[in-house]
């Protein structure tokens, strides 16, 4: 288990566009190696938050060869960023914003990123903005045909009544959610996607983000297909990508990953063993494969 996940990086704030007080978690800035190479920029799913990419950011930062400043963001709502009183910035678009403002704030031109589920819808975004930033894509179980079971999974457990007492039964829970999907993990990966997931707040067990992102979800219409984002993904044609697909997944399928392939012939695939939506990053081969991709951008 990872009993600590409050050291290893520097506490950053920022301000967006709307005045909102942003947080993200800095690993290696301090460690003059890493300016030799392009930061590595970390986009969590929709009610995820910086903590996802702890062991990751952690691998990278401190690689005995190549070392890499990471930065892992807090979305607005999610995390220890504000939530906002304006329900409506909780979208793609005023997300993307806000990765530009962080990029600004932190004197960043040009960064390698990882985006898991939402973070690589926000990519896509990016993509057809400010290509010029991308220096290299690392797409963790999206891309751009999402399909509508697993927004259905999503949209059950986010919206379930059914809350944490303690800890222990924290765990109990998410491996009654997800344990089918997730043959891979270990008791302590369990307890380490507790604590990513959950904080404590007036001894409840709470999930980490503004209650309000779960509600637009469940309001979502599922009936239909949700439309597709090809031609954002047509912009990443000159960028190095890499996707990761759970091998469990239900909201990337195998088939849109071969068309991603067709469509960008260079594009690095990885199949997440025992895992799915949306892996993990620290386990197994994968830290390994990020490190590989992250050489050659």
């Amino acid at each position: 288990m990872t009993r600590d996940f409050n050291s290893g990086f520097a506490a950053r704030t920022y301000t967006s566009a709307d005045g909102l007080r942003l947080f993200a978690r800095d690993y290696g800035a301090a460690d003059p190696r890493t300016r030799q190479r392009l930061p590595v920029i970390c986009l969590p799913g929709l009610t995820r938050n910086s903590r996802d990419f702890h062991q990751l950011a952690l691998l990278l930062s401190t690689d005995a060869n190549a070392p890499r400043r990471v930065i892992a963001l807090d979305y607005r709502g999610r995390g220890l960023s504000q939530w906002d009183n304006s329900k409506a910035t909780y979208n793609l678009v005023a997300e993307a914003e806000d990765v530009l403002t962080a990029m600004t704030a932190f004197e960043i031109e040009k960064a390698a990123f990882i985006g898991t589920s939402r973070g690589g819808l926000t990519l896509h975004l990016l993509a057809a903005m400010r290509p010029d930033l991308l220096s290299g894509v690392i797409l963790n179980d999206i891309g751009p045909v999402i399909e509508n079971a697993g927004l259905a999974l999503i949209q059950s457990y986010l919206t379930s009544d059914r809350k944490p007492m303690d800890w222990d039964d924290a765990v109990l829970l998410l491996r009654k959610i997800h344990g089918a999907a997730f043959p891979a993990l270990a008791e302590h990966d369990w307890q380490d996607m507790a604590r990513a997931i959950y904080v404590e707040s007036d001894g409840n067990i709470v999930a980490d983000f503004d209650p309000a992102i779960a509600e637009q979800l469940a309001g979502a219409d599922l009936s239909q297909p949700v439309p597709d984002l090809w031609p954002q993904f047509e912009r990443l044609a000159g960028t190095p990508l890499m996707a990761i697909r759970g091998e469990n997944s239900t909201l990337l399928s195998p088939e849109t990953v071969v068309e991603m392939r067709d469509r960008h012939p260079g594009m690095i695939t990885l199949t997440a063993k025992g895992q799915g939506h949306a892996p993990l990053l620290h386990l197994a081969d994968i830290p390994g494969a990020v490190k590989n991709f992250l050489s050659d951008v």
